[in-house]
């Protein structure tokens, strides 16, 4: 379990591909991550993965057939920059929303702009989530947890607090761009329980 607070970026060292699996080499940040041990969870943009080999500064995991397909983790490359945050901790203090590090799918920024001290990013929801956003609920943006601003059935849109431009990947996105989303859990759970999503 998550809560969408990014701890820290980490750095994407080396990926190997073999069709559609990849191992993927993180370099961590510099703070909180050393005491990480091998089978921990750890979100990368979103993605729980589970460490398969580390040092004090890096992450190894594997990325699976299911998850490349369902995920943007395909489109990494060398350099590239990764939100991460580690599993809460049972005696953790819960800040954010549920996050199970399972996403739904992916959206495409459609849209950016800067509103005073935030900026507003416009998401086109992939057509599988259509209707599963709500206004004011909670989303999930490459494994942050942010606010819903407005939702539509096709798109909606957050706002990015100074913190969250400052300690994200998130100020760097361009239109177009592939992220992975996870829409609220407990949405999830009702939407079976109702049978809205058959």
């Amino acid at each position: 379990m998550f809560t969408g607070i990014v701890g820290g970026l980490a750095t994407v060292r080396q990926i190997v591909r073999h069709g559609q699996t990849l191992q993927l080499n993180l370099q961590l940040p510099t703070n909180g991550f050393s005491d990480l041990k091998l089978g921990d969870s750890l979100s990368v943009d979103g993605v729980c993965l589970t460490s398969t080999r580390l040092s004090t500064t890096e992450f190894m995991a594997d990325v699976m057939p299911e998850t490349f397909r369902k995920t943007n983790l395909g489109q990494l490359q060398i350099g590239s920059t990764v939100n991460v945050e580690r599993a809460l901790a049972v005696d953790g203090r819960f800040e954010g929303h549920m996050v199970q590090g399972h996403v739904d799918g992916v959206g495409v920024i459609a849209q950016r702009r800067r509103d005073e001290n935030a900026v507003m990013l416009k998401v086109n929801l992939p057509q599988a989530l259509t209707g599963q956003v709500v206004t004011k609920g909670a989303i999930t943006v490459d494994g942050v947890s942010l606010t819903v601003v407005d939702a539509q059935p096709t798109w909606f849109t957050v706002s990015l607090i100074p913190q969250t431009q400052t300690d994200t990947k998130l100020l760097s996105y361009h239109i177009g761009e592939k992220v992975n989303l996870e829409i609220d859990v407990i949405f999830r759970y009702l939407q079976a329980m109702t049978g809205a999503n058959k």
